[in-house]
């Protein structure tokens, strides 16, 4: 496996985490999916164009 398949298997796995499913978590809205689905955007850019 490239650096880069293992960094977007983990970037996929935090944007899983960060989903407000839990009832602690129900507040902070969709903040940090959306903050992490933006980083995994970006990282996806780069793997396709081959910068990583």
């Amino acid at each position: 496996m490239s650096l880069g398949t293992i960094l977007l298997i983990i970037i996929v796995l935090m944007l899983i985490a960060a989903l407000p499913r839990w009832p602690h978590s129900t507040g902070w809205g969709y903040y940090p999916s959306g903050g992490m689905g933006l980083i995994l955007i970006i990282v996806l850019i780069l793997f396709l164009t081959g910068r990583i």
